[in-house]
């Protein structure tokens, strides 16, 4: 059993119970390189057995590092937060994150007044990095944190010519599979659900549809677009009812996020519209909605996992290296078939 003692375990009497200085204490409490396994491990053992906490405070101050990192989502609506892609993107940053000393902070940026609230907090030294979620067009909050010198890593871009650090999927090319696969299966009349358009990830899965189509020689009609205020289910639910109205004739409909899709499926029941047989359904993300949907939703799959990891990795190595250049990093996705086309 630990040894009770009065008052809070200091340093020293880590280092006395372990036999060894207070600076080795230090090294091993700070990760740092330099300590013989064996000594490693009589420090942590005494560590465990006085219940020593180290005083994060101090070290703030002496090493100007908090051990924490932010993830910031920049979305008006706290409710996304539950969407199960954010979900699974917070499960892969947390894991990512398991074995090192780092404290993950989640936090909404939503107004003006947030930001520039938040860009102070993280300037005052209370967290070391920040990770980024669903970054609009015209947000200028990362250049705000990358001026103020902290790192930065976001997750998709907000364009083509993005000068901050970020870990994005295929979203060209994986909506134009999708759609290449709807052509390829007979179907003519191909209704796509976009995100909104002032996000680079819904300019990207929109741009896949329409070269999907032009590859093939078939006309791209804006009316069998139909923009969506963000990528909910709700908002799937609505541009389904809005395509069917415009084209009763459709037979098929991509879909920019799975809860989306998942959206347009209650539709189609709604509409009488048997899937696929009527009209087929293609989502994209591989979310928790996709494999539970009725029928099992087809999808293009990004690995969410892998890309939460990413960002850990590298907000991490900007985080230990000032001076490492910003990186971009694309991962491949993959279409996954199922019952819905």
């Amino acid at each position: 059993m630990a040894r009770q003692r009065p008052g809070t375990p200091t340093l020293e009497e880590v280092a006395a119970l372990a036999g060894v200085g207070r600076g080795t204490v230090s090294r091993v409490v700070n990760n740092a390189a330099g300590v013989r396994d064996s000594t490693r491990r009589a420090v942590q053992r005494a560590i465990a057995e006085l219940g020593y906490v180290p005083n994060l405070a101090a070290r703030s101050l002496a090493g100007h590092r908090a051990d924490a990192v932010a993830l910031v989502m920049t979305e008006t609506d706290w409710r996304l937060f539950g969407e199960p892609f954010f979900t699974e993107i917070v499960h892969a940053v947390g894991d990512a994150l398991t074995d090192t000393p780092v404290q993950l902070l989640l936090t909404l940026v939503r107004t003006d007044t947030e930001r520039q609230r938040f860009v102070e907090y993280a300037r005052g030294g209370r967290v070391d990095g920040v990770l980024l979620m669903s970054v609009r067009a015209e947000d200028p909050l990362p250049d705000l944190l990358a001026k103020a010198g902290l790192p930065t890593v976001m997750l998709g871009r907000r364009s083509g010519d993005e000068s901050v650090t970020y870990v994005d999927a295929d979203n060209t090319g994986g909506a134009r599979g999708a759609v290449t696969h709807l052509l390829d299966g007979g179907r003519t009349t191909i209704g796509a659900i976009s995100g909104p358009l002032d996000m680079y990830v819904a300019q990207c899965r929109l741009r896949g549809y329409r070269e999907a189509l032009e590859s093939a020689g078939v006309e791209v009609r804006p009316s069998l677009v139909a923009e969506c205020a963000d990528f909910t289910e709700e908002s799937g639910r609505r541009a389904m009812t809005g395509l069917l109205s415009r084209h009763p004739e459709l037979d098929a409909v991509f879909a920019a996020s799975d809860t989306m899709a998942a959206g347009a499926l209650n539709a189609l029941r709604a509409a009488g519209r048997r899937v696929p047989r009527d009209v087929a359904v293609i989502g994209f993300d591989d979310c928790r909605p996709a494999e539970s949907a009725e029928p099992r939703l087809t999808t293009v799959r990004q690995p969410l996992e892998e890309i939460g990891h990413t960002m850990v990795r590298l907000l991490l190595e900007e985080m230990e290296d000032s001076a490492v250049a910003w990186r971009h990093v694309i991962l491949r996705t993959e279409l996954v078939l199922r019952d819905s086309a």
